[in-house]
């Protein structure tokens, strides 16, 4: 597993995003694990996340125009990728969704970059379940202009089940025709934890690690 995954891995332990226990999924599912990206709360965190977000990205030497980010989470996201893409030498615009259209000023219901036909976006989200801010979010942006998909990340993949019986990531990928990844799975997540002491506490026990091969049988979804 590549350095950056690790690292992201315990950041997300560290800042207590990612838990272990027994937790209740907004769909109803009971889970062994539970990631809470709210928990990021400070410039420090957000700046080390966005680093991750775009170790990801330029792994995959992804050509896109702009960055769109979905309301809310996906716009702090948005921002903070950009502006470390841009440290990195790479500068790019990104533009987020409004919940409700504008009727006033500039109007509409995009912030920031104005589309423009032919150009391709990346969407960044925090962690895709069902891929519904993805169905409701790629409309608008199809009405701003006649943009290509270059493709969706998100922090962490939970291999889940979608609407049907593929992975979500998998599902909009071949809904929408455009690239789905994932800083680190879940899978990675469990294999690299299981048993592994951080600070001196071992976050992923045995029993833990079998639950989560459990609840993938349960509601894992096909590639």
């Amino acid at each position: 597993m590549e350095t950056y995954k690790q690292n992201f891995i315990e950041f997300m332990v560290d800042a207590n995003v990612l838990t272990f226990g027994n937790f209740t999924t907004k769909s109803g599912r009971k889970t062994p694990f539970f990631i809470n990206t709210g928990r990021y709360r400070t410039g420090s965190q957000m700046n080390k996340l966005a680093g991750f977000y775009a170790d990801a990205i330029q792994a995959r030497n992804l050509a896109f125009d702009f960055l769109f980010g979905p309301a809310y989470k996906g716009i702090p996201l948005a921002v903070a990728i950009s502006i470390e893409l841009s440290r990195r030498g790479t500068d790019v615009p990104f533009c987020f969704n409004r919940k409700e259209a504008k009727d006033h000023g500039e109007g509409g219901t995009l912030v920031g970059h104005s589309p423009s036909a032919g150009e391709r976006v990346l969407i960044v989200e925090d962690v895709t379940t069902a891929g519904t801010s993805i169905r409701e979010t790629v409309p608008q942006l199809r009405a701003a202009a006649n943009v290509e998909l270059a493709g969706l990340v998100v922090s962490v993949d939970r291999m889940e089940r979608g609407l049907g019986t593929m992975n979500a990531l998998t599902e909009l990928r071949v809904e929408f025709g455009m690239q789905t990844f994932a800083i680190v799975t879940i899978c990675e997540i469990s294999d690299y934890l299981r048993g592994r002491s951080l600070n001196g506490t071992v976050v992923l026990t045995e029993e833990l690690y079998r639950q989560i091969q459990a609840y993938r049988t349960q509601y894992g979804g096909t590639e």
